[in-house]
């Protein structure tokens, strides 16, 4: 008896000792699940029969916010394809993908994926939801589309007007002379609307394509504007304006020169382009007989503000903001025009956007100039800042990271 009793007892043993090893493994492998769903980065619910919630995992609670255990699915997302994609997986059906859009708290599109389970898991879990956000897909796809139907909306107007009025001039107009001279006046300007669009064009995907990669050169800004300002003094003074450039202090006062200023790190051609849209759009919308004033200054960067705000009117920021831990160099041009009304403040820099079409085609704009500089400026790690008002007129900061 005695041997047996050993025998039997080391068998208990044995047997208890690989059921706490089995029970060991499995809370392992619980443990495991559970870090696995916790750390997803997209959301994820799971589900019982029932179709109320057994758990979620943290980036659920993040995009939903409050998911407690035994709510019904349909109290968070109320979408009527979603839900009938879950009934039918917990009815036994296969896995769907749906796709539908969030509107609260604020508007998503999303992509879910409903996966039924083999078997029912311990928890009583019957079937997954995984979500992804493909707002950024969508709306870049939306945006492509938007894009391509405007550059082919602004190049067709143009374009039938060359081939009505070559038309006319081989029929017609053939023998006219005053006719010809007044519409190859026509054509001569449609045909350089197309080039200037085209060359726009050129200039934003060329923009775009290096965006990622911050430029390492060194640019004096008071040579960069003074040259700038030259270019455009002509046609300035053709609208009976000036261009008053000079230094200003941190709180906006003018003083000085700005030969003092240190270097920006950046690309030469790619600022001249930036101030040359920005003055050019002061002459275009500035008041006849008024002055355009470019001031700069030099002032400490901070996360929160890049730079400092000016009294009155209304302003919107655009662009990354500034991250530089030291100093920037801002430049700001004014002019005296009607100002822009605070609702289009924030679509200046969309492609094609304009206040005023037609006025905006009959000054040769391409709707292309302010958002080729919000590019540049986001190519720059820099910021731009648009102050209006209305009947005052607008100023156009741009914020660039100084040369330590």
């Amino acid at each position: 008896r005695s041997a047996l009793a050993a025998e039997l007892d080391d068998a208990i043993a044995e047997a208890l000792g690989a059921e706490q090893h089995k029970r060991a493994e499995v809370e392992r492998l619980v443990r495991t699940d559970r870090a696995v769903v916790e750390t997803l980065p997209d959301p994820l619910i799971l589900i019982d029969r029932d179709r109320r919630i057994v758990r979620a995992n943290p980036a659920a609670w993040a995009f939903f916010g409050e998911l407690p255990a035994g709510r019904d699915l349909i109290a968070v997302l109320r979408n009527p394809a979603l839900i009938e994609a879950v009934d039918a997986a917990l009815a036994g059906g296969g896995g769907r993908v749906v796709e539908f859009v969030q509107p609260v708290p604020v508007e998503r599109i999303l992509s879910a994926r409903v996966a039924p389970l083999p078997e029912p898991a311990a928890d009583g879990t019957h079937a997954i939801v995984t979500l992804h956000d493909i707002t950024p897909i969508r709306r870049a796809e939306q945006l492509r589309a938007d894009f391509v139907a405007n550059a082919s909306h602004e190049l067709r107007t143009p374009l039938s007007t060359l081939v009505g009025f070559i038309e006319t001039l081989r029929g017609p107009a053939s023998d006219d002379e005053e006719a010809r001279k007044r519409f190859l006046a026509i054509m001569h300007e449609q045909a350089n609307r197309m080039a200037r669009l085209v060359a726009d064009l050129l200039s934003l995907s060329r923009i775009e394509l290096n965006e990622h990669s911050a430029p390492t050169g060194r640019v004096d800004i008071a040579t960069l504007l003074g040259n700038v300002v030259d270019g455009l003094a002509l046609k300035a003074e053709q609208r009976g304006m000036r261009i008053e450039l000079g230094a200003a202090s941190a709180n906006g006062a003018a003083g000085g020169a700005i030969s003092s200023l240190p270097p920006i790190v950046g690309d030469a051609d790619e600022l001249a382009q930036v101030f040359q849209n920005l003055i050019d759009n002061a002459i275009k919308y500035g008041r006849a007989g008024t002055p355009i004033r470019i001031s700069a200054a030099l002032v400490a960067a901070t996360p929160a503000t890049p730079a400092p705000a000016s009294p009155g009117g209304d302003a919107v920021g655009i662009g990354r903001p500034v991250r530089t831990p030291r100093r920037l160099v801002v430049v700001a041009i004014a002019d005296l025009g009607e100002g822009i009304p605070r609702e289009h403040l924030p679509r200046l820099t969309e492609r094609f956007y304009r206040v005023d079409a037609a006025r905006s085609r009959d000054l040769g704009g391409t709707g292309l100039g302010l958002a080729i500089v919000k590019h540049i400026v986001s190519r720059h790690r820099g910021r731009l800042e648009i102050e209006s008002e209305a009947g005052k007129g607008s100023i156009f900061r741009v914020l660039l990271p100084a040369a330590n």
